[in-house]
């Protein structure tokens, strides 16, 4: 089956094809201009969303060697997400859907980011861990089966790219703000700062970052010529403790032996290193760096499975801003 995917939660506009459980074409476009305002501007998100979203489908079509009339099926992310921007890719597919006659399927945007780990690894098998970890949501999901998933835990606040994010805002780094503390963070002390780990006690498995933020803020209003390397090496290491140790008695309490890490933080490279030295003797999966962020070929890898079961959306969908996945 050969499924074209669209993207546009936030600011990633990205397409793609996919033919019979692999990848053939996948495209992104990142919207750098919200830099200069120090975080997504919904509006300005939408417009280029509908500026280029028509050219990106073309070109992944012709990259993919793939005509209009071969498709069939489409799957469009239907939330969670913004409500201008996933209205922009709604849209878009479901008039291409009506113009060639084909069902349309509405994808959950999170379970999408567990399901590339299946793109990443085919022989994964279920039951496993899913630590999902963005700059929306950090979550412990037990994924027992296709359509089967039990929340384990929660952030009862923040979530960790957010609370990358706002750290960052406070060190003076640009926006987004993970990938600017962990190259702040090289040749820093990870253990020069003892910044708090919240909710660390019996086993709990739902985080707490807003703490975590605030002691930042402090220390840095009281430590003015304080070394940066050092203090964004400090602060990047209590988040990644708290993901990987949280990760650690999920494991243990469901006797799983595999887990996959998916979402945007889980293109940081000191979680990558750090999880595989926590988890020894478990089998950890990363998605590639470009199924980490917002992309399309997740949405076409897990539309296909859902439309090849003989699921399809109708066609007056409504888009999910909240969505949840169980």
């Amino acid at each position: 089956m050969i499924v074209l995917g669209i993207e546009t939660s936030c600011d990633e506009t990205a397409a793609a094809v996919c033919r019979d459980g692999s990848i053939i074409s996948s495209h992104i476009r990142s919207q750098t201009i919200h830099k200069k305002y120090g975080g997504v501007v919904p509006e300005i998100a939408s417009r280029e969303h509908e500026k280029c979203l028509n050219k990106m489908v073309s070109d992944v079509l012709i990259d993919g060697g793939i005509s209009k009339k071969e498709l069939e099926g489409i799957a469009v992310t239907q939330g969670p997400g913004l409500s201008g921007t996933l209205i922009s890719g709604v849209c878009f597919a479901k008039g291409l859907a009506l113009g060639l006659g084909l069902p349309i399927m509405g994808v959950n945007h999170l379970e999408a980011h567990i399901f590339a780990n299946f793109l990443a690894d085919p022989t994964l098998k279920f039951p496993f861990i899913c630590l999902l970890v963005s700059g929306g949501h950090t979550q412990l999901w037990y994924v027992k089966n296709f359509n089967d998933y039990q929340m384990m835990g929660e952030s009862r606040d923040d979530a960790a790219g957010e609370a990358f994010d706002k750290g960052a805002r406070i060190l003076g780094l640009a926006y987004p703000g993970g990938p600017e503390i962990e190259k702040l963070a090289i040749g820093g002390n990870p253990n020069a700062i003892q910044f708090p780990r919240a909710l660390r006690k019996n086993n709990n498995l739902e985080f707490s970052f807003s703490g975590l933020k605030t002691s930042l803020l402090y220390y840095m209003d009281d430590h003015k010529n304080a070394d940066l390397n050092d203090v964004a090496a400090s602060y990047q290491q209590a988040i990644i403790d708290v993901l990987i140790t949280k990760l650690y008695w999920a494991l243990d309490k469901t006797h799983c032996n595999t887990c996959v890490i998916a979402g945007g933080v889980a293109a940081n490279q000191s979680l990558r290193d750090y999880s595989i030295t926590k988890l020894s003797g478990k089998k950890v999966i990363f998605p590639e760096m470009d199924l980490c962020t917002d992309n399309a070929a997740m949405i076409a890898f897990l539309g296909e499975l859902y439309l090849s079961r003989g699921h399809k959306s109708p066609i007056d969908f409504p888009i999910l801003p909240n969505m949840k996945l169980a």
